[in-house]
């Protein structure tokens, strides 16, 4: 069985956007069986020298399946798609444009936006400088997703792969902020990955784990 070593407690602040969502979300879009073994983050749980030989960089996701270690959200969610022979196409092109899609999620949208976040999120000081600058970014970005998905019902065509699980949760990051007001048809495309019955399982539990009221992290 598949071990997801996941989120027991972490900032109040940073809820309902923790990567080992991305996980969770493909496990149970998969179908496989795992297990959460939850980690208290403001306990210090993830900078021991036990959790460090599995977690390069003392980071969250990091799945166990028998002893085969992944970590990094993208990989693990790309493996478990592999695994499964679910959310992924068969046929090497098919992979290999959803893995493209899937790099544009961390590589291309994440930065602008999660900078964005933090700064709207932490108060930092330098953030009024830097926030206009980001937002040009976010929207170069943005504009790129939104022209696909007028071409596409999801992100690398038709069918809803762990490309969308990827973007999605990357879109939530600024969910409570302007950043996607101009962007309609990206909005509707992350609500419409967020009723997916796989996400609702995951993002109830994520609440019993983190100990958490019901729709805190939504």
């Amino acid at each position: 069985m598949i071990t997801l070593y996941g989120f027991s407690r972490v900032h109040e602040k940073v809820i309902g956007v923790t990567r080992d969502l991305r996980a969770q979300w493909a496990l149970e879009e998969a179908g496989l069986p795992y297990r959460v073994q939850g980690l208290d983050h403001n306990a210090g749980e993830t900078r021991t020298d036990s959790y460090r030989r599995i977690s390069p960089f003392e980071q969250i996701p990091v799945i166990d399946d028998d002893g085969f270690i992944v970590a990094e959200s993208g990989a693990v969610v790309l493996y478990v798609a592999e695994k499964a022979g679910k959310l992924i196409p068969h046929d090497v092109q098919g992979r290999t444009h959803v893995t493209q899609w899937c790099f544009a999620a961390l590589n291309t949208l994440e930065p602008p936006l999660f900078q964005i976040a933090m700064i709207d999120l932490t108060g930092d000081p330098t953030g009024p400088a830097r926030r206009p600058a980001l937002m040009d970014w976010a929207n170069r970005a943005l504009t790129g997703i939104d022209k696909q998905l007028a071409r596409h019902a999801h992100i690398a065509g038709e069918a809803f792969t762990v490309a969308d699980i990827l973007t999605a949760t990357v879109l939530r990051e600024v969910r409570k902020s302007e950043v996607l007001d101009g962007f309609p048809r990206v909005k509707d495309y992350a609500a419409r990955c967020q009723q997916r019955p796989a996400w609702q399982r995951t993002l109830a539990d994520y609440e019993r784990r983190l100990g958490v009221p019901a729709g805190t992290a939504r």
